[in-house]
């Protein structure tokens, strides 16, 4: 037979077990009246130095992300760095440095650039979902594009905010006034001259907006025929023989 004191330990020890499990205590409850020290079951026990798990998948997520982005803005450089290593070299020639929205004999206000050369849009060309130069070959050579290293010409009655540029198939920058690139046209012998309005039906003097000016709007014509061989005689050689340009 259990002496009485003996089962009154074990009926103490059971009873602070179950309410150490039950995580409370009744009113007035002292651990120590029933044999008990108080302390929790190491299986309750919390490293009170451990982060919720949720936190640390919070944290490696975080963490992720910042990697990602940093690594993007590394390419990003990387991009920028081949595009310009792989851009020619420009001749002060050929870099269009002001863009200025003036008066043009019979057509109103029209862009020209530094040397007073009216400057045209191509309705080939894209602007949409991205800018993109679709005058290339023979046609860059009858319409020499709008050049620039920086992107930055002086401009003159033009909003800054419409001017931009893109990159063209030989790597070279192109000026774009609303999002449109923009060209000189080989057949205006003079400043002031436009003679390449509606050539094609696609060519067109630019507004200061990218906008084409209509103002004064003559018959389709054909384009004048490119250089050959650099020769700028073969200019008055005849109009050109593909009319996409």
């Amino acid at each position: 037979m259990v002496p009485e004191k003996r089962k009154l330990k074990v009926v103490g020890a059971a009873i602070a077990a179950a309410l150490a499990l039950a995580g409370c205590a009744p009113a007035g409850y002292n651990a120590a009246d029933y044999g008990g020290g108080g302390a929790e079951p190491a299986a309750n026990a919390v490293d009170a130095t451990s982060a919720p798990e949720d936190d640390i998948v919070a944290e490696d997520d975080d963490a992720a992300e910042e990697a990602e982005a940093a690594d993007k803005a590394a390419d990003k450089e990387k991009d920028k760095a081949a595009e310009k290593a792989k851009a020619p070299k420009l001749d002060d020639d050929e870099i269009t440095t002001e863009l200025t929205e003036a008066p043009v004999k019979r057509m109103g206000n029209a862009v020209t650039d530094q040397d007073g050369f009216v400057l045209y849009r191509f309705d080939d060309d894209k602007i949409k979902p991205a800018v993109e130069s679709r005058c290339n070959g023979d046609c860059a050579k009858v319409w020499p594009p709008a050049l620039t290293e920086d992107g930055k010409p002086k401009l003159k009655g033009v909003d800054p905010k419409d001017v931009g540029t893109v990159t063209r198939a030989d790597g070279t920058k192109q000026l774009t006034i609303g999002k449109w690139p923009v060209y000189r046209y080989i057949g205006d012998k003079k400043a002031g001259t436009w003679k390449g309005q509606n050539v094609g039906g696609k060519w067109f003097v630019v507004n200061g907006d990218g906008t084409k000016n209509l103002t004064c709007l003559p018959k389709i014509s054909k384009p004048v025929a490119p250089p050959a061989d650099d020769d700028e005689d073969s200019e008055e050689s005849g109009g050109g023989a593909d009319y996409s340009y």
